[in-house]
């Protein structure tokens, strides 16, 4: 075998770092380390000599598994797996030998490039930790001619440059909330894998490398502790900054939708556990026990046994990687999350040493790689630290998809009833995700906690969870009847007709309830006294307008523009930018759209731009700011703008006006540009009111805008002097401070001084406490995310505008946001 592959350019077109495309997958090298191409030619050739190994059914990937072992995923596009075939002709089929050169895929560039989010097309090597990637193309390439990408056998080459190679020592102070839990150690292990050296985590006498995830939480690092980094090879400093980097950059603990919630006391007759998900259900119990298929302890050789393993995890890592995809074309961020946590688990060099160890023993492979879970298992459980011992379901959901791809499903899932909830000492994402949701009732666990995977899963499925019930929860018997109530905390396993019959009350009041709201969400939302309030949606994409309105949006409140912009090497161009907004516009039916020009500066970067550093960047160059900085970059959106049809249902949103100069500046060269274009319609142009300045002068703004939209996130950080991602001041960073609800107040007579409108756009529409209170102080619009429409549209036709009018004035005089809250509990208490 080979040890050296040279790829040549799969298509002419401009190469791009893999970190650069839009596409988080990809982007992060979830799928594998490579490079991406934007094609400028229309046939995909083969970059070097295979065999076809897998060919999409759509046929805008495949994969070539190459002379030398390498896996060659080719992918055409971001998200063109949902144009179904369209604009993809294959050449070849699975199975088939080509040559370098060879035409795999015809693409009628045009057709895609109409219908997908980018055309930037992603060359990865599935099983790129056996490889070095010593030379990577730039510039400018010619398909089937000029080189695109090296790869080295990591087998010939060490990390180390030599023996005697460079060694680095740094120290850095971890930030990530919770510590090195799974997550966090997947981040680092993607800073360490991207150099050619050695990096290892140094902390508490105990030593971990830094490519394995599990090693890293086996650290028990906590959050602020202070760890060493020593990197040794040939990218030895570079590799030091970026794990460095990786451990300083503050991430969340998880995607949790509540707060950590605390066991209840045991009750007399009920289960007593930690709420990981909200709810009330009624089911029977399905019981999940766990996973242990019997494995022989004795292997077949152990070249066939390196084999078996190594299909088995190319078997799991394609799963995983298609659930991940499938996962953020549904916008489920928090299972995407958990999957590439998984997938990073999977490639763990730890667990995979520790199983070709018993492989070279005589072992089965898994057997091997049982075992050497279970010991990574013990580790974490052993540290003390709950939020690692959580991540044990994580490992053992890797075991038993590993064993499965080795010897098959041992017998057919659990049979599940209508209305099952399961019970289980544990359980793992993938056994969850794997179920009909529709037929999950609720889950009951012994183990686990509130900020497992697991629970994130119940909270984004909306599926109640009962988790560390304790060893009584394994005591409920097939098919038992049980009443959970996750909002108590409790669960009721031997439910009394009355029981039942109070909790099937409460369920249908809720679902009664949902439904009435969903029924009724296409109606106008008005107040009892007759005040139309219109209630839009906060969105990034098409799909997300579509969603908004199949909830009963009346509009889209704010388009953010910066998913066309973050992520790549270059800016969109106008034409990529007008079919983007074009077609939000054409998924409304009719509604108008807010579309707020580009908001990036502060801590939304884009790398081409090359802004400045700043000590304070909340404070510095960042939303119409950064436009004027760009002015061809501002002209190129203005013009994008004026492109779409009709322009009578566009309103352009500009960020972070602080007076009425730059807001009468940019009136003027949309004029200008609107004359070039010989346009005879305008757009309605409205103004963010983020800053205190733009609330204070709301009344000079109003002369020429038509409309404001109140920004209640930035508005809230700049009037408290706040940060708003500083999570020790989060709990004191509320919208209904009094301080606040009086800038909004300001800004509203300011508008009405001209007869304009104001929105709100920001969290704060979606709090329902502050809903009678927004509409009290005159704000006309509220724009939430979709799913809330229908509850804010139900909240508002139960209010009355006088009502709320005249408590909101008597808000402003009291003295914090807890006062505030509190009034307003005891004026509308059902919100």
């Amino acid at each position: 075998m080979t040890t050296t592959l040279e790829l040549l350019a799969p298509f002419s077109g401009p190469a791009i770092a893999l970190d650069r495309v839009p596409d988080p997958v990809f982007a992060g090298l979830m799928m594998g380390d490579g490079l991406a191409i934007e094609p400028l030619s229309p046939t995909l050739l083969a970059p070097c000599s295979g065999a076809v190994a897998q060919l999409a059914r759509t046929g805008h990937a495949l994969t070539l598994a190459a002379d030398n072992g390498a896996e060659v995923l080719i992918h055409i596009g971001i998200d063109t797996v949902k144009l179904e075939g369209r604009g993809f002709r294959p050449l070849v089929a699975v199975g088939d030998k080509v040559t370098a050169g060879q035409p795999l895929i015809e693409v009628d560039l045009d057709a895609v490039a109409r219908r997908a989010p980018s055309l930037q097309t992603m060359v990865v090597i599935a099983n790129s930790e056996q490889f070095r990637f010593p030379r990577r193309a730039e510039g400018l390439l010619e398909a089937g001619r000029s080189h695109f990408l090296t790869l080295a056998a990591r087998e010939a080459v060490s990390p180390r440059e030599s023996a005697g190679g460079p060694e680095r020592r740094g120290e850095a102070t971890v930030r990530h909330e919770g510590g090195l839990h799974a997550r966090p150690s997947a981040l680092v292990q993607q800073a360490a894998k991207r150099r050619e050296a050695e990096v290892f985590i140094e902390f508490a006498g105990k030593r971990a490398n830094a490519r394995s995830v599990v090693a890293l939480m086996g650290l028990g690092v906590a959050e602020d502790d202070r760890v060493a980094v020593i990197a040794s090879g040939h990218d030895a400093d570079a590799a030091l900054a970026d794990v460095i980097e990786a451990l300083q950059t503050r991430s969340e603990a998880g995607h949790a939708a509540v707060a950590p919630a605390e066991a209840r006391e045991p009750v007399a007759g009920y289960l007593a556990g930690v709420a990981a998900a909200p709810g009330l259900a009624i089911g029977r119990a399905v019981r999940l026990d766990a996973f242990e298929m019997p494995l022989p302890e004795q292997g077949a050789g152990e070249a066939a046994e390196r084999a078996a393993l190594a299909a088995a995890l190319r078997r799991v890592r394609d799963a995983i990687s298609s659930g991940i995809d499938a996962a953020l074309r549904r916008g489920a961020t928090a299972e995407s999350d958990i999957f590439a946590a998984h997938l990073a688990l999977l490639d763990d060099p730890e667990l995979l040493s520790a199983a070709e160890a018993d492989i070279a023993a005589g072992r089965g492979a898994g057997f091997g790689f049982r075992r050497a879970v279970r010991a990574q298992c013990a580790v974490l459980a052993g540290l003390g630290n709950p939020l690692l011992a959580e991540r044990v379901a994580d490992l053992k959901d890797i075991e038993r998809q590993v064993l499965v791809a080795l010897y098959g499903e041992p017998e057919q899932g659990p049979e599940l009833f209508d209305d099952s909830i399961l019970v289980a000492e544990d359980l793992a994402p993938s056994e969850l995700t794997r179920l009909p949701p529709g037929k999950v009732a609720g889950i009951v666990t012994a183990a686990g906690g509130a900020s497992g995977h697991v629970a994130i899963l119940a909270r984004a499925l909306g599926i109640p969870a009962l988790v560390a019930c304790g060893p009584s929860a394994l005591a409920l018997q097939p098919g038992q009847t049980l009443v959970l109530d996750a909002r108590a905390g409790l669960a009721n396993p031997q439910p009394t007709p009355s029981d039942l019959a109070a909790a099937r009350a409460e369920i249908d009041k809720l679902a009664a309830r949902r439904r009435a709201m969903q029924a009724s969400a296409n109606a106008p939302a008005i107040t009892v006294d007759g005040v139309a309030i219109e209630v839009a949606v906060n969105i990034a994409n098409a799909d997300d307008a579509r969603e908004g309105v199949a909830h009963g949006a009346d509009a889209v409140g704010l388009l953010r523009t910066e998913f066309l912009f973050i992520d790549r090497r270059d800016a969109p161009t106008e034409a990529e930018q007008t079919a983007a907004y074009q077609a939000v516009l054409d998924a409304l039916d009719g509604r108008h759209a807010i579309i707020r020009t580009l908001d990036v500066g502060g801590d939304k970067e884009v790398p081409y731009l090359q802004l400045p550093l700043e000590p304070n960047p909340a404070l510095g160059l960042r939303g119409i700011r950064t436009g004027f900085a760009y002015p061809d970059m501002l002209d190129a959106q203005l013009r994008a703008l004026l492109a779409v049809k009709p322009l009578s249902r566009l309103r352009i949103l500009v960020p972070m006006i602080t007076d009425v100069g730059e807001l009468i500046r940019l009136r003027e060269r949309i004029e200008q540009l609107a004359g070039e274009m010989s346009l005879s319609e305008r757009p309605q142009l409205g103004v963010m009111v983020e800053v205190p300045s733009a609330a204070l002068l709301a009344d000079q703004l109003a002369k020429h805008a038509d409309f404001l939209s109140i920004g209640s996130n930035d508005l809230t950080q700049y009037t408290l002097a706040m940060d708003r991602c500083n999570a020790t001041l989060a709990a004191r960073i509320d919208s209904m401070h009094p301080g606040l609800l009086r800038l909004i107040a300001i800004t509203v007579e300011g508008a009405k001084k001209y007869g304009k409108w104001v929105g709100v756009c920001g969290a704060m529409a979606s709090d329902p406490q502050a809903v009678p209170v927004l509409i009290g102080l005159g704000v006309a619009e509220l724009s939430v995310s979709p799913r809330l429409v229908p509850e804010v549209k139900s909240l508002v036709r139960g209010l009355s505008r006088r009502h709320c009018e005249e408590e909101a004035l008597r808000l402003l005089a009291l003295g914090s946001p807890q006062a505030v809250r509190g009034r307003v509990t005891e004026l509308w208490p059902g919100v």
